[in-house]
């Protein structure tokens, strides 16, 4: 589920965005609690920075 593309974050409205941020969020405590693989963690760590560049991108664009 943390694989997240560009085009997937532009479909989502701002609270979406803020939801998903959450939820990936929980997700990676969970993860980093449990014996995963490190891929699955590192894959997280990337979906959250990808919707938090494109939250950053949008705000400068509005103004």
């Amino acid at each position: 589920m943390a694989v997240l593309k560009f085009k997937d974050i532009e479909k989502l409205s701002e609270n979406e965005r803020e939801e998903k941020i959450k939820e990936l969020k929980m997700e990676l405590i969970r993860n980093k609690g449990s014996a995963k693989t490190k891929t699955n963690i590192k894959e997280i760590k990337r979906a959250i920075a990808r919707v938090l560049t494109f939250n950053r991108l949008n705000k400068s664009v509005e103004k």
